[in-house]
């Protein structure tokens, strides 16, 4: 294998993921993706659009200070203020890169743009010789590229080149390609672009028509050497490629893909996890490689050839991308060593402070559940990590069933300070959320409450995703677990309530 074999992989869950409905993070939350993607050998991570908010540079910014091995990108449109913004956004980075971009198809120049081709064409000339100023390390998209008339986009590519782009990148925008004539565009790029033989081709392929896996996969079998993808696929309207898919689908099919990439696939379910977590957008069970039920085998036929030999039915192994298979049952019996041992197993580096803290809330959790699996132990993890936050759960008593009215009897710590309530309502799960609302009175509305179990059997930790919008149309996702389902509601519920308060908090002090 040589560098000509390597596929480079731009993650872009913190822009085009993140833009999309109901997915917006906060600072502490691309922090800890940005992390996760950083320890998996992502090769670029897309940190945000620093001109689109105050929010998006800083946390452009703060990426750039944090992250060490990968590099870190902004976007920018063709303007002289949004490449200067990105610029000052990456300046802290290790390894910065621009990211300018700029419609090439006839359909948004008359429409959105309401210019003509020759100023497009000023357009890319300008913006990508500014962003090379800046660094060496530019990237420059023809955005709606598969609409685009391929005479008029290999003039475009050509004149990037020339300005100092190292880095093509030709998005299915809206993603109406399939993978013969997205393969056939790339390779014609290549061929006909005077200089495409001294750069970097990407794809960029939405899922609009379920083809963004399979049009990535044709544009590298066809010259492409990055491919932008997302976690778990999230993106706008249909989603972006996964990186998951790909990733697994060059290294289980290296005959069709002689390709390497730098991700160690052990940290994928993981990054799901994680990416599922903050977002509240679970996957569904039947989704490739991450899915619950993509290592799930009830067909008879299918259990009886797996107990003979794993290659029978399956293709790549669980442990390939972070699922474990361990002898060790936890329970409450189990010591630290043993508890040790199962975070080393799950590839969980903390320190002896956390691993004591997590421990005694582990025996908690055991004496109320009689086997803990590894998704127990993950979520137990995620919960620990808000003990510091500023609305904190201290009892929940709740009074429900055919006979009403329903009640909850609450204790919350906010601010250090105790506040109780007792507040009825349609249910259990309205009066816990309206006695949370009485003592952090909000004019946030309820837009989404999930509930799904964490593992199987009658005493399976319950997991809660809710999302609330404000007036102004900001959405925060909040998640919570527990062994008791009104418990992991209430919790979920203040954890968005926690992350609305912090971005309203960081909207007042940031500038302009």
């Amino acid at each position: 294998m040589t560098d000509k074999d390597r596929i480079i992989i731009f993650d872009t869950t913190l822009r085009d993921g993140e833009q999309s409905p109901g997915m917006s993070m906060n600072l502490e939350e691309k922090l800890m993706v940005a992390e996760a993607l950083d320890g998996m050998g992502v090769d670029v991570i897309e940190a945000g659009f620093p001109m689109a908010s105050n929010g998006d540079f800083e946390s452009v910014h703060a990426i750039a200070k944090r992250i060490k091995n990968t590099v870190v990108c902004a976007l920018a449109r063709a303007k002289t203020s949004d490449v200067e913004r990105a610029a000052e956004a990456i300046r802290p980075a290790k390894q910065g890169r621009i990211h300018t971009f700029m419609s090439t198809s006839d359909i948004h120049l008359k429409y959105q743009y309401r210019i003509d081709r020759d100023a497009c064409l000023g357009m890319i000339k300008d913006s990508v010789t500014l962003a090379r100023k800046f660094t060496d390390n530019v990237e420059w998209s023809a955005m709606d590229a598969t609409r685009t008339e391929v005479d008029f986009l290999v003039k475009t590519v050509e004149l990037a080149i020339k300005c100092g782009a190292t880095t093509i990148n030709i998005p299915d925008t809206v993603g109406y390609a399939t993978p013969d004539d997205y393969g056939t565009l790339i390779k014609t790029l290549i061929e006909r672009a005077k200089g495409g033989d001294t750069v970097i081709f990407s794809t960029h392929c939405q899922n609009d028509l379920g083809l963004a896996t399979a049009n990535s996969l044709a544009g590298i079998r066809n010259g492409a050497r990055q491919i932008e993808c997302t976690i778990n696929g999230i993106g706008e309207r249909a989603g972006n490629t996964a990186l998951e898919e790909v990733v697994m689908a060059i290294k289980t099919r290296h005959d069709m893909y002689p390709f390497k990439t730098n991700i160690d696939t052990t940290h994928i379910m993981r990054a799901s996890r994680l990416v599922q977590n903050i977002t509240g957008a679970l996957v569904q069970v039947n989704k490739a490689i991450v899915g619950a039920n993509a290592f799930a085998h009830e067909s008879g036929i299918h259990q009886d050839g797996i107990l003979k030999h794993a290659g029978t039915y399956e293709i790549m192994t669980p442990e390939s991308v972070g699922l474990t298979k361990s002898n060790l049952v936890m329970g409450k019996h189990s010591g630290r060593a043993a508890f040790k041992d199962k975070l080393k197993d799950l590839g969980i580096e903390i320190g002896e402070n956390a691993i004591e803290d997590a421990f005694h809330r582990f025996k908690d959790l055991a004496d109320k559940k009689k086997d803990i699996y590894d998704e127990d132990i993950m979520a137990l993890l995620d919960s620990g990590s808000r003990r510091e936050d500023a609305i904190q759960l201290q009892s929940l008593h709740i009074t429900c069933g055919t006979v009403g009215p329903q009640t909850a009897m609450l204790s919350l710590r906010v601010d250090g300070e105790i506040r109780r309530a007792t507040v009825e309502g349609n249910g259990p799960i309205d009066a816990t959320f309206n006695a949370i609302t009485s003592l952090v009175p909000h004019q946030a509305t309820l837009k989404l409450y999930q509930v799904s179990a964490i593992t199987h059997g009658t005493d399976a930790q319950a997991e809660v995703n809710v999302r609330l919008e404000t007036p102004e149309g900001k959405i925060v996702n909040g998640t919570g677990s527990n062994i008791d389902t009104m418990v992991a509601s209430a919790l979920a519920y203040i954890n968005a309530l926690g992350k609305l308060q912090s971005m309203q908090k960081r909207e007042t002090l940031l500038p302009g």
